[in-house]
């Protein structure tokens, strides 16, 4: 697991961890007949198709985030668009299957086994005969050790982001002939599988200066069925093309253009013609599966809706008149004959010739779009409220435990995934997804959503409802984090546009001044009813349906002993004179509205136990660098890829900080500096063991603690929607599997709506 774009740690103080033997863990459901890990939630979407049906030849022109500054994979600037075109131009001796499972790539490998484990573990790999790099040169064991050298972390001049796994080989050597490789480690690893993945020429790795600059603005000698032509910063795309020595199956495509284009923009560039493939937000999906609904036979227009009035982009009005020359005057004689003057009937033509351009626009567009659909899947990735626990109310496991506890999981997931049709079951495990070996449900090491425990948790440490809200000199009245300078007065200097508001204060809180919500109307809501939501243009807060900003939880002004409403806010609780508000930032781009809307929904079920929530907007491109990864926030929403190899990739996220020789704290990629000594050593165990059966039981165990730490809470899978053509086969929504570039393309004329139900055939 990683994430890009990680900025310096700050210095933190130390962090507050569990110790062993203090929560009792449940029994593994591992431990049973019955497999946990279960079935991937949703299947990939790619328009399947088998080669014999797609057309040789054309070009691809997907949209990217960005050109990434380097196309060496294992450098600290890598990013998405580098692992893309790594799967497309390299070796990749494992690829992932439908499940999140590392399966043999038999284009590269023939086999590779674990041929010896005592006195050292000795792994064999026997190369495809066929496999050639560019340049004709076999791919061999002189690749293999360039690689190793350079990753291993004994060589510092090597520029590198990660050694994981490379740290324990001895030697690497030819094998009984140029085929084979023979890779001895000195301690055993239970993930060698996610080595060599991808497998760069020794000219990249054979020397610090050919690593670290080399393949930055391009890869010479490549081994796949495409072949980097030029990386183009000035128009933002990278250029693949069809490599003329690749051995396996011929690639479809004579191109593959990556184009870097902002999420904001790519409906436009869509409606444009300018991309066949791109991942899009739920606004942009909408907009094109509308595009795509049935239309009239006969006529080609839009069917009725359900109310009799045209459809959307229909271009059918409802006011009378013919549509010909004389329109104009029909107009204004109607309107004269139904009351209106003569000027009233020059304004209902202009309003009319208004709307006829808006809505011939709409058409226009709706027929760009027509050709496209939406692929959706989830994404191989899960987002996770995360809680600061280095210093603060979160520093006390029992406070995280009790926000971790007010959280209704299924809601959130379902605000995020239902409307998109896609399934919407909470994640129950930080180190694996549903289908892949490792899953298992461990939140019942933490509890079920229990309001009633939760308070308990934090009346046991000392946070009272109720409690008296002392003002200091400068008027600060609540705990939490301390804010930095910029975040002074809520509003961050470096220009965050929606700044800051206290859920629960007086007119931020989707109330009048009069205490009525703006929403309700006079009807106000039913009990209990969920009162979370957004705006969908702004992303901002309304309708809480609560206000407790002068302390009192509803019903305080009632007689004595009668109850609050059902699903009504508690009394703020407070502690040594203070109120218990977190501080929660978010960021602010037109891509977070699903972040926006999910962090809502956290606030108004935190403060059903009495605890406040602050929330920030911060830019999104200082959002992880300025604010996650330096700590200066208590709580956050952010997404962690899942990996085929999580003993390796999961222990950096989970491990404990420790402190460095400046007086730092080293939180590795452990954002909210919360770990446990017994959680590390599972991980160690789980990676030094070749019984996988065992690896998992280790692994699920470590799980169970992490979530028992209450560091962070998975909520739900990403959803993955692309638009694509709808000619496009093989390609779109992915889900867990490592695309296959060599059969990706147009379907022939006539092959349309008859593709295989079945994968493509290699």
């Amino acid at each position: 697991m990683s994430h890009v774009g990680v900025g310096p740690r700050a210095v933190m103080r130390s962090v507050a961890f569990l110790t062993a033997g203090v929560l009792a863990v449940p029994a593994l459901a591992g431990c049973s007949s019955e497999d946990p890990s279960g079935k991937p939630l949703a299947a990939q979407d790619v328009a399947a198709a088998a080669r014999a049906r797609v057309a040789d030849g054309g070009t691809l022109r997907w949209a990217v985030d960005s050109v990434p500054d380097t196309l060496n994979a294992f450098q600290s600037d890598a990013d998405a668009t580098t692992a893309r075109v790594a799967q497309a131009v390299l070796p990749s001796l494992y690829r992932m299957d439908e499940r999140g499972r590392p399966v043999r790539n038999p284009d590269y490998l023939e086999s590779a086994k674990v041929v010896e484990t005592e006195p050292k573990q000795v792994v064999v790999y026997k190369l495809n005969q066929q496999a050639v790099w560019s340049d004709g040169r076999e791919i061999g064991a002189a690749d293999f050790a360039a690689q190793w050298r350079a990753l291993s972390g004994k060589d510092t001049a090597y520029w590198t982001a990660r050694n994981a796994g490379y740290d324990r080989i001895e030697k690497i050597e030819r094998g009984a002939n140029d085929l084979e490789v023979k890779v001895t480690f000195d301690r055993p690893y239970a993930d060698w599988k996610s080595l060599f993945t991808p497998l760069y020429p020794k000219e990249v790795t054979g020397t610090p200066d050919a690593f670290n600059d080399g393949a930055r603005r391009g890869i010479e000698v490549t081994a796949g069925p495409f072949t980097v032509k030029k990386v183009d910063t000035k128009a933002d795309e990278v250029v693949l093309t069809g490599n003329p020595r690749w051995w396996g199956e011929p690639a479809k495509l004579d191109k593959i253009v990556l184009r870097a284009v902002p999420r904001d923009e790519r409906v436009s560039e869509l409606v444009a013609g300018e991309l066949d493939l791109a991942e899009i937000d739920p606004d942009t999906a909408e907009q094109v599966a509308r595009a795509a609904a049935p239309r009239d036979a006969g006529t080609g227009t839009p069917l009725m809706g359900p109310d009799g009035t045209p459809a959307p982009g229909s271009g059918a009005s409802a006011l009378p008149g013919p549509q010909g020359g004389s329109a104009a005057r029909a107009l204004r004689s109607w309107a004269i004959a139904n009351g209106s003057d003569e000027e009233a009937a020059e304004e209902e033509i202009l309003a009319r010739e208004k709307r006829r351009k808006a809505e011939a626009k709409a058409e226009r567009r709706r027929k760009a779009l027509s050709g496209f659909e939406v692929r959706k899947s989830l994404e191989p990735a899960y987002t996770q409220l995360a809680l600061n626990g280095a210093e603060g109310p979160l520093a006390d496991e029992r406070v995280r435990r009790a926000v971790a506890r007010a959280l209704d999981r299924e809601k959130l997931a379902e605000a995020v995934l239902k409307p998109l049709g896609l399934p919407a079951e909470p994640v129950g495990s930080h180190l694996a997804l549903s289908g892949q070996p490792a899953y298992a449900d461990g939140s019942g090491a933490l509890g079920e959503q229990d309001a009633k425990e939760a308070r308990a948790l934090l009346a046991d440490a000392g946070w009272v409802p109720g409690g008296p809200v002392k003002k200091s000199e400068d008027g600060e009245k609540a705990a939490g984090a301390e804010k930095s300078e910029d975040d002074e007065d809520g509003k961050k200097s470096d220009g965050g546009d929606e700044g800051t508001y206290i859920v629960g204060e007086d007119g931020k809180d989707g109330k009048d001044t009069d205490g009525k919500n703006k929403d309700d109307g006079e009807g106000g809501r039913e009990e209990g009813e969920d009162t979370g939501g957004t705006d969908q243009e702004s992303g901002e807060k309304h309708s809480s349906g609560k206000n407790t900003a002068q302390g009192g939880a509803p019903g305080a002004y009632a007689p004595k002993g009668t109850a609050a409403p059902a699903g009504a806010a508690a009394a703020p609780v407070a502690k040594d004179g203070k109120a218990l508000t977190l501080r929660f930032v978010l960021p602010s781009g037109p891509g977070s509205q699903a972040l926006r809307t999910v962090a809502d929904r956290i606030s108004d079920m935190l403060e059903k136990i009495g605890i406040g929530t602050e929330i920030t907007k911060v830019p999104d491109e200082s959002y992880f660098k300025d604010h996650v990864a330096s700590g200066e926030y208590d709580l956050a929403l952010y997404s962690w890829p899942a990996s085929a190899f999580p003993a390796t990739d999961a222990r950096p996220i989970y491990a404990k900080p420790v402190p460095a020789a400046d007086g730092s704290l080293n939180v590795a990629q452990n954002y909210t500096r919360v770990g446990t000594d017994q959680v590390d050593q599972l991980f160690d165990q789980a990676m030094g063991t070749l019984d996988e059966g065992k690896a998992r039981d280790l692994l699920r165990k470590a799980d169970s603690r992490i979530w028992a730490a209450a560091g962070s809470v998975p909520l739900y899978q990403r959803p993955q929607l692309v638009a694509a053509r709808e000619n496009l086969a093989n390609a779109g929504a992915f889900g867990f599997e490592t695309p296959v570039y060599e059969d990706m393309g147009f379907l022939k004329k006539g092959a349309r709506g008859a593709e295989a139900s079945a994968s493509p055939a290699r």
